[in-house]
């Protein structure tokens, strides 16, 4: 698979609706994620990303004018002792508490499927990276309604061993703007990952459309010690 600049890849549509990008640093040193969301309704942009535990939540920005918390207020990161778990919806605490009970990422996904939300049916985007004894790997899940029947789920797991520095997989919800909206498509894309941590979310950032970018998170993970540090860009301040 070629790989793709991550930059035009996120500037090339208006909507790619929620975002996870995984992949090892351009040095080699760390396990790198990111995670976006956007929003196109007033209910969806009134989010922030907030700190919790080692991970993160979605809170209202104005609580006054959340209508419908359902699909929109979640914890899209955990920390499960050395893996850490990132998704697009409720299904990061599926995953944290069944894995904390010894069952795989891809058997507690099997509990789950797309999101409720006719007509779109918007997938569910997973990603898990597991960091032991200064090896890196991680994987990559997404629920889909199979060409937007809902009477079908389409499950799909990539999986990547020693990932290879400068380089990540992106998975994102939509292919762009529509009605509905059309979900993702194929494998993650091979994209570059580039810089250290400041670098890097302002390129993902400023490439995000201006009008429906919401919130960012950005994690780099040193594969030999384990310790991390983030970024949150939040449009609402």
């Amino acid at each position: 698979m070629k790989k793709m600049s991550l930059k035009d890849e996120l500037s090339a549509t208006s909507y790619p609706g929620r975002g996870i990008v995984i992949g090892r640093s351009k040095d080699g040193k760390s396990a790198v994620t990111a995670y976006f969301i956007m929003g196109r309704s007033e209910n969806s942009r009134n989010r922030v990303f907030v700190e919790d535990g080692e991970g993160i939540r979605t809170q209202a920005f104005d609580p006054s004018k959340l209508s419908d918390p359902s699909l929109i207020i979640y914890a899209p990161v955990r920390v499960l002792g050395n893996k850490t778990i990132v998704t697009n919806g409720d299904q990061t605490d599926t995953i944290y508490d069944l894995m904390d009970k010894q069952q795989t990422f891809e058997q507690a996904l099997r509990t789950r499927e797309f999101e409720p939300d006719a007509p779109n049916y918007t997938p569910r985007i997973s990603g898990i990276m597991h960091i032991e004894e200064g090896k890196f790997n991680y994987a990559m899940s997404i629920l889909k309604s199979n060409n937007g029947n809902p009477d079908s789920c389409n499950r799909y797991t990539f999986a990547y061993e020693n990932p290879q520095a400068g380089e990540g997989r992106f998975i994102h919800t939509y292919m762009g703007d529509g009605n509905p909206l059309p979900s993702f498509e194929g494998e993650p894309v091979c994209v570059d990952i580039d810089g250290d941590i400041d670098t890097f979310a302002k390129l993902v950032w400023e490439n995000l459309d201006e009008d429906n970018k919401v919130s960012l998170f950005v994690r780099y993970i040193d594969i030999e010690t384990g310790k991390y540090e983030s970024r949150i860009i939040n449009k609402n301040k």
